[in-house]
């Protein structure tokens, strides 16, 4: 038996809603590790962190900024 239109589009919505949550959280991720490797470099040198405050781009700047990601 096949499935009506309504059943499909129901499961394709559901789909597109758990691809949606999971890339929310591989992007939360994905900030945590770049916040954590900000601050070990950061760390590094205690004596440039106010240069590197201020150089450093947000990372869903950077992210935004790329196309295809």
């Amino acid at each position: 038996m096949t499935q009506s239109y309504e059943e499909r589009s129901a499961v394709k919505t559901r789909r597109q809603q758990e691809d949606q949550r999971r890339m929310a959280f591989r992007r939360a991720i994905e900030d945590r590790y770049e916040q954590r490797q900000l601050l070990a470099e950061i760390s590094e040198f205690p004596d440039a962190v106010e240069f590197n405050y201020w150089q450093a781009t947000p990372a869903a700047s950077r992210r935004n900024a790329q196309p295809g990601r």
